[in-house]
């Protein structure tokens, strides 16, 4: 397990926390590695009821590392070879309830994720982007179905082509939070819930959670089309446009993209 994501298991909860501060939680492939690896260790664990993502108290996850994307390009022909793909998948398929804990910005995959959470619970700081077409890539991990699902397709349609922020009170409105809280309260409280949840029949739970997961059976398709979709563009002149701006802390220019 990477120092970079602390693993803990305790009263049958595993708790995933992203620990990299100085880069505001960024992800790499090795430390999707380690979250898959956790989450397909879990699954089959009996010792494990619940899972809890969480990060700091004033930042989620600030998504994909750029320059980890840009050295590396996640392929999704290579399907759960692809530690981001094989994330995904794992998060997907996760048949025990999965906790959110968000505060601060919850960037790109650190919003989509969510989608694929059971409760998620909201610091009063909480800052939701989904800024995929910015980066010159498209959605993933479902959320091109699950957002529009959630909220609405045009409503969805503001929040995928935009990219633009929103916070803690609208995605409890929106029904992508369950609670919103004081920042330092939101670890505890997301860690009580998983309590609670831990001391249920697990196999009824496991069920339940089936049987509402049902309702998306096109759901694994369409994650592998948005994962060719985005790896083909992650690779294109508009996504290195984009990452090279951001690096040199400039407007991208998409005139010739």
């Amino acid at each position: 397990m990477s120092d970079l994501i602390l693993k803990h298991i305790e009263g049958g909860v595993l708790t995933l926390t992203f620990n990299r501060p100085d880069k505001k939680n960024a992800l790499t492939r090795d430390m999707y590695t380690a979250l898959s690896d956790a989450l397909e260790q879990g699954a089959s664990d009996e010792a494990v009821r619940v899972a809890v993502f969480q990060g700091a108290v004033d930042v989620f996850t600030a998504g994909n590392d750029l320059i980890d994307f840009l050295s590396s390009p996640p392929d999704a022909s290579k399907g759960d070879d692809e530690p981001v793909f094989r994330f995904l998948h794992a998060l997907q398929s996760f048949p025990k309830p999965v906790v959110a804990a968000v505060c601060g910005p919850a960037v790109g995959v650190g919003t989509t994720m969510l989608l694929h959470c059971d409760l998620v619970y909201a610091g009063d700081n909480a800052a939701f982007s989904m800024p995929f077409v910015n980066l010159g890539a498209c959605p993933e991990a479902g959320s091109s179905l699950l957002l529009q699902n959630l909220i609405g397709y045009h409503r969805a349609a503001e929040k995928l082509m935009l990219g633009e922020a929103f916070y803690a009170e609208e995605a409890l409105e929106m029904g992508l939070a369950n609670r919103v809280l004081p920042p330092h309260e939101v670890n505890g409280y997301a860690q009580a819930q998983a309590a609670k949840l831990a001391a249920k029949p697990a196999t009824s739970l496991r069920i339940t959670k089936a049987l509402m997961k049902q309702h998306h059976p096109t759901l694994p398709a369409v994650m592998m089309e948005e994962g060719k979709h985005f790896s083909d563009l992650i690779r294109g002149p508009a996504a290195k446009e984009a990452m090279s701006a951001i690096m040199e802390k400039r407007r991208p220019d998409f005139s010739k993209c």
